[in-house]
């Protein structure tokens, strides 16, 4: 299968190519400038766009027949304004679309996050994937916007959509300032880890098991034109980040301390954020 993917040199964008190209897929991968390749780790023979998203013409997704999205400026801990997340993860999505249609493309795969469900996740012990939507910051309400204008385009164009809401995915090449790499940097050089108190809970899932779900639900024929699948992507484990913490501090035989409750907890802080699996 023919595979257009955006968001192709990031962390689970690239993990996503590696998986799709070792089962045997024909891929295009979207990037805005050379990268190395012995940084990505990405096979030799992958076909690139070199282009901004909002660079991309119809005629480069001739052939396409699965568009896989998974760019989306502003992730934390990246930095955006309110009007690029809007512009990006919005309006540049919504011209995706519509290229992606006129192109023949068959099926529209997308990245969602938690993050969308907000205040929701309080009314929840697992949250199902059709509960409201209430995000408490800028980038969550971007993509949650964007979850409305793709579920709309697809029902009313009568296109084959998959909506992947992604927990709490960790892995190698993740952000250095995310949560788990930043404990693991620690732990690797003896350092202490200062942490809030560690209540908060969450899913815990490995970026490798995000790529194989997402190249699953690429490939699956019970997705229907026009019927929109809403996912969440998770475990249905769901641990403290206490628990989190103490299990790779040890896994990793750090020497530091991990100083729990050495910092507070972020305004608006959602302490559950547990997925219906």
């Amino acid at each position: 299968m023919k595979f257009f993917v955006t968001g192709a040199t990031g962390f689970i964008g690239s993990y996503f190519l590696k998986h799709a190209y070792a089962k045997g897929h024909n891929l295009i991968g979207l990037r805005r400038s050379e990268l190395s390749k012995a940084k990505l780790d990405l096979p030799d023979s992958l076909n690139w766009v070199d282009k901004a998203m909002d660079e991309l013409e119809t005629k480069d997704l001739l052939g396409v027949e699965t568009f896989v999205h998974l760019a989306s400026p502003g992730v934390s801990p990246q930095k955006a304004t309110f009007q690029e997340l809007l512009y990006w993860n919005v309006t540049v999505l919504g011209n995706l679309l519509e290229m992606a249609t006129q192109s023949g493309v068959k099926r529209v795969v997308i990245a969602g996050t938690f993050a969308e469900y907000g205040k929701s996740a309080d009314r929840y012990s697992h949250i199902p994937p059709d509960a409201p939507l209430f995000p408490t910051y800028d980038y969550a309400a971007s993509k949650a916007a964007a979850f409305e204008i793709a579920h709309a385009f697809a029902v009313s164009r009568k296109i084959e959509l998959v909506y992947l809401r992604i927990f709490s995915a960790y892995g190698k090449g993740q952000h250095p300032q995310n949560f788990w790499p930043s404990l693991m940097d620690a732990s690797k050089k003896g350092n202490d880890f200062e942490m809030t108190k560690g209540e908060q809970v969450r899913d815990y899932l490995t970026v490798e098991s995000v790529a194989e779900q997402f190249l699953e639900w690429c490939l699956r024929d019970d997705v229907l034109p026009g019927e929109p699948v809403i996912k969440n992507l998770g475990t249905g484990c769901p641990v403290s980040m206490r628990e989190f913490a103490e299990y790779w501090w040890r896994k990793s035989e750090a020497k530091g301390a991990l100083k729990i409750g050495a910092l507070p907890y972020r305004e608006n802080e959602i302490m559950r954020f547990v997925p219906q699996i």
